[in-house]
Protein backbone atom coordinates (compact mmCIF):
# COMPACT_ATOMS: atom_id res chain seq x y z
CA UNK A 1 0.00 0.00 0.00
CA UNK A 2 1.17 3.35 -0.48
CA UNK A 3 1.26 5.89 2.14
CA UNK A 4 -1.04 8.95 1.55
CA UNK A 5 1.18 11.21 3.64
CA UNK A 6 3.44 13.32 1.35
CA UNK A 7 5.11 16.09 3.06
CA UNK A 8 5.62 18.95 0.46
CA UNK A 9 7.43 21.17 3.33
CA UNK A 10 7.75 22.94 6.72
CA UNK A 11 4.22 25.28 6.90
CA UNK A 12 5.15 26.02 10.26
CA UNK A 13 6.91 25.44 13.87
CA UNK A 14 5.73 26.62 17.19
CA UNK A 15 7.32 28.38 20.01
CA UNK A 16 6.78 28.96 23.13
CA UNK A 17 8.01 32.06 25.29
CA UNK A 18 7.89 33.82 28.30
CA UNK A 19 9.94 36.79 26.74
CA UNK A 20 7.31 37.85 23.59
CA UNK A 21 8.53 40.91 22.88
CA UNK A 22 11.79 40.31 23.16
CA UNK A 23 11.61 37.05 21.37
CA UNK A 24 9.44 39.04 18.36
CA UNK A 25 12.18 41.39 18.49
CA UNK A 26 14.68 38.88 17.86
CA UNK A 27 13.07 37.49 14.60
CA UNK A 28 11.73 40.54 12.89
CA UNK A 29 15.31 42.82 13.67
CA UNK A 30 17.64 39.55 13.75
CA UNK A 31 16.50 36.83 11.59
CA UNK A 32 14.03 39.51 9.37
CA UNK A 33 10.81 37.86 9.92
CA UNK A 34 7.85 39.73 10.13
CA UNK A 35 4.75 39.42 12.03
CA UNK A 36 2.48 38.48 9.64
CA UNK A 37 -0.85 37.23 11.57
CA UNK A 38 -1.84 37.96 15.69
CA UNK A 39 -4.40 36.31 17.81
CA UNK A 40 -4.11 38.33 20.88
CA UNK A 41 -7.35 36.72 22.57
CA UNK A 42 -4.83 33.41 23.10
CA UNK A 43 -1.51 34.84 22.87
CA UNK A 44 -0.66 33.78 19.42
CA UNK A 45 1.92 35.70 17.13
CA UNK A 46 2.94 34.60 13.64
CA UNK A 47 6.10 35.50 11.56
CA UNK A 48 6.39 35.00 7.95
CA UNK A 49 9.85 32.86 6.92
CA UNK A 50 9.76 32.65 3.24
CA UNK A 51 6.59 30.48 2.67
CA UNK A 52 6.85 29.09 6.17
CA UNK A 53 5.46 30.44 9.51
CA UNK A 54 7.38 30.49 12.89
CA UNK A 55 4.30 30.83 15.74
CA UNK A 56 5.44 32.46 18.73
CA UNK A 57 3.36 31.49 21.48
CA UNK A 58 3.14 33.52 24.97
CA UNK A 59 3.20 31.51 27.80
CA UNK A 60 0.80 34.04 30.32
CA UNK A 61 -1.68 33.45 27.23
CA UNK A 62 -4.83 30.76 26.64
CA UNK A 63 -2.36 28.97 24.22
CA UNK A 64 0.47 28.91 26.23
CA UNK A 65 -0.74 28.07 29.64
CA UNK A 66 -1.95 24.39 28.01
CA UNK A 67 1.61 23.89 26.86
CA UNK A 68 2.63 24.39 30.70
CA UNK A 69 5.43 26.13 32.19
CA UNK A 70 7.43 28.16 30.47
CA UNK A 71 10.56 27.15 28.76
CA UNK A 72 13.64 26.58 31.12
CA UNK A 73 16.45 24.02 31.70
CA UNK A 74 14.02 21.69 32.54
CA UNK A 75 11.20 22.43 30.02
CA UNK A 76 11.37 22.75 26.38
CA UNK A 77 10.24 25.27 24.20
CA UNK A 78 9.08 23.78 20.85
CA UNK A 79 5.18 23.52 21.19
CA UNK A 80 4.99 21.22 17.88
CA UNK A 81 6.00 21.54 13.94
CA UNK A 82 3.66 20.94 11.39
CA UNK A 83 4.00 19.71 7.81
CA UNK A 84 2.13 20.68 4.81
CA UNK A 85 0.43 17.09 3.03
CA UNK A 86 -0.22 17.79 -0.82
CA UNK A 87 -2.54 16.14 -2.02
CA UNK A 88 -4.77 15.28 1.08
CA UNK A 89 -6.78 12.62 1.08
CA UNK A 90 -8.30 12.16 4.59
CA UNK A 91 -9.53 8.96 4.85
CA UNK A 92 -6.51 7.31 3.28
CA UNK A 93 -4.68 9.42 5.82
CA UNK A 94 -6.60 8.66 8.75
CA UNK A 95 -6.59 4.78 7.32
CA UNK A 96 -2.74 4.68 7.28
CA UNK A 97 -2.08 6.25 10.95
CA UNK A 98 -4.80 3.38 11.98
CA UNK A 99 -2.54 0.94 10.47
CA UNK A 100 0.56 2.02 12.75
CA UNK A 101 -1.76 2.12 15.85
CA UNK A 102 -1.91 5.94 15.44
CA UNK A 103 -5.71 7.46 16.80
CA UNK A 104 -5.53 10.88 15.45
CA UNK A 105 -7.93 13.21 16.96
CA UNK A 106 -10.57 14.58 14.90
CA UNK A 107 -9.78 17.19 11.70
CA UNK A 108 -9.88 20.61 12.57
CA UNK A 109 -9.51 23.80 10.02
CA UNK A 110 -6.34 25.82 11.30
CA UNK A 111 -4.21 28.56 10.26
CA UNK A 112 -1.28 28.05 8.34
CA UNK A 113 1.86 29.34 5.92
CA UNK A 114 -0.72 29.40 2.86
CA UNK A 115 -3.73 29.61 4.63
CA UNK A 116 -6.53 27.88 6.43
CA UNK A 117 -6.91 24.19 6.07
CA UNK A 118 -7.66 20.81 7.27
CA UNK A 119 -5.21 19.24 10.01
CA UNK A 120 -4.77 16.32 11.96
CA UNK A 121 -2.52 16.38 14.91
CA UNK A 122 -0.47 13.25 15.84
CA UNK A 123 2.28 12.48 18.68
CA UNK A 124 5.46 11.23 17.41
CA UNK A 125 7.29 8.18 19.65
CA UNK A 126 8.59 10.58 22.06
CA UNK A 127 5.49 12.74 22.23
CA UNK A 128 6.53 15.45 20.08
CA UNK A 129 3.18 16.86 18.70
CA UNK A 130 3.35 16.55 14.89
CA UNK A 131 0.73 18.74 13.07
CA UNK A 132 -0.03 16.98 9.00
CA UNK A 133 -2.18 20.04 7.46
CA UNK A 134 -4.02 20.16 4.01
CA UNK A 135 -3.99 23.11 1.31
CA UNK A 136 -5.92 25.89 2.61
CA UNK A 137 -9.83 25.73 2.00
CA UNK A 138 -10.21 29.88 2.51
Amino acid sequence: MTNPITPKELDHLVLRTANLDKMIRFYEDVVGCKVERTVDSIGLYQLRAGTSLIDIVDTDGELGRRGGPPPSTDGLNLDHFCLRIEPWDEAAIRTHLSGHGIDAPETSPRYGADGTGPSIYIQDPDGNTVELKGPPTD
